[in-house]
């Protein structure tokens, strides 16, 4: 399957989040990442979570992240 891979779109958000070493917390932003609307979870779809979710276990799989050092 194919995700919108957009800035701040929920699959980016997802391997972001995993990225920078932030908690599983399924969200996204309406237009560009902290320019915009945020949509929590209540509010999100079964299609946008599963693309967060992707997002974020598929980076976890790849296993880098920022190295705060």
């Amino acid at each position: 399957m194919t995700y919108d891979e957009r800035h701040g779109g929920p699959h980016d958000r997802g391997t972001a989040d995993f990225w920078y070493n932030r908690p599983f917390d399924p969200h996204y932003f309406v237009g560009g990442s902290f320019q915009s609307d945020r949509v929590d979870l209540p509010k999100m779809n079964p299609e946008e979570i599963t693309a967060y979710t992707v997002g974020y276990r598929k980076a976890e799989a790849d296993g880098s992240q920022k190295d705060w050092g």
